[in-house]
């Protein structure tokens, strides 16, 4: 059960630098056209020289725990790009894959770049799912060019989106899998945020992390067991 320690290990540490290097609370506008009051950029994570490693032991340990075996992993640029590598890297083993958003004017003219076996068996990588466009971009220029999708992840899940459901359709019958839920990250940073300051007891106030009776409310409410 050692190597199960180890990815939970890395998991939890992956967790903490996107809440801390990723995450911000306040008013956004998102590249799907809608507002949020958090925004999460995965890059500050995934181009991290510590971040790039947390990322690529644990999508390789999500792969081989399903079972996929692919050849190659790959996604669209730019989001996917910092995944692919550090994945590649870290594996030593599968190639990677770049889709461009559109078949370059110049040179070969091919929207696949890096690995381009035909009849690979490849994974799908995104850094965000909000709708889910980008990871479905990817998925059909595998597919048109030849490649076998036996997988699809991505790092972070905004489920508030609903995204889900549109990169399951398209993915099937391979399966979508997310690292993290955005909640899961803002819980987390939530956790970290200010957490150098003394404790003051909360009088009639909930955990703003799992709503139970808070027992503090410096930095911010919070119960015995998610208090800083």
């Amino acid at each position: 059960m050692l190597w199960l320690r180890f990815m939970l290990s890395s998991r939890h540490e992956l967790l903490r630098t996107l809440a801390h290097k990723s995450f911000r609370l306040g008013q956004f506008k998102l590249s799907s056209g809608g507002t949020s009051d958090y925004y999460i950029d995965c890059r500050t994570t995934t181009l991290d020289a510590k971040g790039s490693g947390l990322t690529g032991k644990v999508f390789l340990e999500e792969i081989r725990q399903r079972g996929w075996n692919p050849r190659a992993i790959g996604g669209l640029t730019m989001g996917a790009d910092p995944i692919v590598v550090a994945v590649a890297v870290v594996s030593g083993e599968l190639n990677g894959f770049l889709v461009r958003k559109a078949d370059k004017q110049h040179g070969t003219g091919q929207r696949i770049e890096g690995f381009r076996e035909k009849g690979s068996r490849v994974v799908i990588v995104d850094d965000v799912c909000t709708t889910g466009a980008s990871t479905i971009q990817a998925i059909e220029a595998a597919r048109e060019f030849g490649f076998e999708v036996v997988g699809v992840m991505c790092l972070v899940e905004r489920e508030e989106a609903k995204g889900r459901p549109n990169v399951e359709k398209a993915s099937a019958p391979a399966s979508f899998v997310s690292i993290f839920t955005a909640d899961d990250v803002r819980k987390q940073h939530i956790l970290q945020t200010d957490d150098t300051e003394p404790s003051i007891f909360a009088v009639s106030a909930a955990c703003e992390v799992c709503g139970q009776p808070a027992v503090t409310n410096n930095p911010r409410n919070a119960c015995a067991a998610h208090k800083p």
